[in-house]
C-alpha cells in the first residue's frame, strides 16, 4: 500500500463512498495491482481511512515546520488550518469518511484516530507535559476541533475561512474561560 494509493482513492471515495471498489479503483489508478487492495487493506474501507488520517498527520507536522516562534495559541491554530486546508480539496470524501466512522462498530476507530490527530496537534505544537494536562489539552482541542469540522461540512463550499473564524472563536472562548478568576470583594 502507497501513499499514492490512498490520494488516489480520494477522487473515487468523494464520487462512490468509501467502498471495496473504491480501494480497487484507487490502487489501480495509483500503478499498482488492484487485487491487493485485500491484503493492503485487511480491515476493508475503514482502514484505508485511518491510513489516510496517518497521512494526513505526518503530512500536516511536515508542513507545520518549525513553530516555536509562535505563542500557543497560534501553534495550535496553525496546525488546525494546515489539516483544513489539506483536506479541503477533498471535502466530499471527508464528509463519507466521517460518516463511515460515525457508524456504531466504528466507534473505537474514529476516537483513536481523533485522539491521534490531536496529539498529533498538540506535539506539533511543542506540548511536552505529561501531567493531567496532557488529557486536558487533548479533549478540549478535540472537541474544539470536531466543532470546527462539523461546521465546516455543512455546507460544500471548500473555503476554510470561514471554518478558521469559528475557530479563532471557539479558541477564544477556551481562553476566556482558563483565565484566573478574580476574588469576589468582600
Amino acid at each position: 500500500m502507497s501513499d499514492a494509493a490512498i490520494c488516489a482513492m480520494l477522487p473515487i471515495a468523494a464520487r462512490q463512498g468509501w467502498t471495496w471498489s473504491t480501494l480497487r479503483a484507487g490502487m489501480a489508478a495509483a500503478g499498482e495491482d488492484p487485487a491487493l487492495a485485500e491484503s493492503a487493506f485487511p480491515g476493508g474501507p475503514v482502514q484505508a481511512i485511518a491510513a489516510w488520517s496517518e497521512l494526513a498527520d505526518g503530512a500536516m507536522l511536515a508542513a507545520a515546520g518549525d513553530v516555536s516562534a509562535l505563542r500557543v495559541p497560534a501553534r495550535v491554530r496553525r496546525l488546525v488550518e494546515l489539516r483544513l486546508h489539506q483536506v479541503a480539496p477533498h471535502k466530499p470524501a471527508l464528509r463519507v469518511a466521517l460518516a463511515h466512522l460515525a457508524l456504531p462498530w466504528n466507534a473505537g476507530l474514529a476516537l483513536r484516530l481523533a485522539a491521534r490527530t490531536t496529539d498529533a496537534m498538540w506535539r506539533g505544537a511543542g506540548d511536552r507535559s505529561a501531567d493531567f494536562s496532557w488529557y486536558t489539552r487533548r479533549l478540549s482541542l478535540g472537541a474544539i476541533y470536531g466543532a470546527t469540522l462539523a461546521w465546516w461540512l455543512r455546507d460544500d463550499d471548500a473555503a476554510v475561512e470561514p471554518a478558521l473564524a469559528f475557530l479563532d472563536r471557539r479558541l477564544a472562548e477556551l481562553a476566556r474561560l482558563q483565565r484566573p478568576k478574580r476574588p469576589a470583594p468582600p
